[in-house]
């Protein structure tokens, strides 16, 4: 089993030895490689066994480096990299020759961000490599919020896993490509839209994909716990679905009609940063249950709602 520690010496000889570990962010949990290694890329998305379609973030402590690894580097990214960075936002730039085709998936572009977490930016520091790091689960999986969560699924592939604590967001960053003249939000995450557009302006979104993806977080069907999701309207899919064994997923509301041990109130004080937060986890937890389905209300249209709606929506896509 992996080892389970905050020893970022010993971090760094692993991944000089071109092995993946696991690291901490404000996010989740990522699955680390030295960026410019292909063969050590390789082995995360061999430990994933995620497709090769799917692209990598690119992990660096700061922007010193930003050359070395982008073409061009728009005006915008250093507008929104001064008011967010460090922070749960990725950047989608034209590639250098320097990074990898297998880090973005053959793509001409490459997404970078700059994790606010002092454990991984130490690490990050210390190397003279960045870090690729996708998620550290089972590929189409919920995303991990802890050591523990990581030990759980990948502990029997990884050396080592970097302990930081739960994460503070528990959503992916948020993805804006500045690789054309059209800004676009590729994935909500744990940076609101409205935030971005306050420094920027408007930006439009995309709408998810089924293959080829630009960026990661994009396929149709994604975030997936063990049990059936249903995402909608709670009173209309317990109608459907009455009779199963139900849990619920909510705001700040309980429902009537489900044991209240079989429910997961994200935030009762109406919260979204805190829902945002622990959404993942609570759908870890109805994996150890006996429930058949899990009715999943949709949160509010704005901020961090978004995000957690586009995620239950994925994971419901099953």
């Amino acid at each position: 089993m992996a080892q389970i520690g905050t020893d970022i010496i010993f971090a760094k000889k692993v991944l000089e030895a071109g092995k993946p570990v696991a690291i901490p962010t404000e996010t989740v949990y990522g699955l680390a490689a030295n960026a410019l290694d292909e063969k050590a890329v390789s082995r995360v998305f061999e430990v994933k066994n995620r497709p090769s379609f799917d692209p990598l973030i690119v992990h660096l402590s700061n922007k010193g480096k930003l050359d070395e690894l982008c073409s061009h580097v728009p005006d915008n990214f250093y507008r929104l990299y001064e008011a967010f960075c460090p922070g749960p936002l990725t950047f989608i730039m034209p590639k250098s020759k320097k990074v990898p085709g297998l880090v973005t998936a053959g793509n001409p572009t490459v997404g970078l961000r700059f994790p606010d977490h002092r454990l991984t930016l130490d690490l990050l520091g210390s190397l003279d490599f960045p870090l690729a790091a996708p998620s550290a689960n089972p590929f189409g999986y919920v995303s991990p919020t802890s050591a523990q969560h990581v030990e759980k699924q990948l502990g029997g592939k990884i050396d080592y896993i970097l302990d930081g604590g739960p994460c503070k967001v528990g959503l992916e960053s948020t993805i804006i490509d500045l690789s054309t003249d059209s800004m676009a939000i590729l994935r909500l995450g744990g940076l609101s839209l409205e935030e971005i557009e306050s420094v920027v302006g408007k930006v439009h979104r995309v709408k998810t994909s089924t293959s080829n993806p630009k960026a990661p977080g994009m396929l149709s069907s994604h975030y997936s716990p063990g049990k059936k999701i249903v995402f909608g309207d709670m009173e209309d899919n317990y109608r459907i679905f009455k009779g199963q064994k139900l849990g619920s997923i909510t705001f700040f509301r309980t429902v009537n009609c489900i044991p209240a041990e079989h429910q997961w109130v994200l935030s009762p004080g109406g919260d979204l940063r805190e829902a945002a937060s622990k959404l993942f986890k609570s759908l870890r937890e109805t994996d150890d249950t006996d429930l058949d389905v899990i009715l999943a209300e949709r949160f509010p249209d704005e901020g961090l709602g978004r995000a957690i709606n586009d995620r239950l929506m994925r994971a419901s896509a099953k």
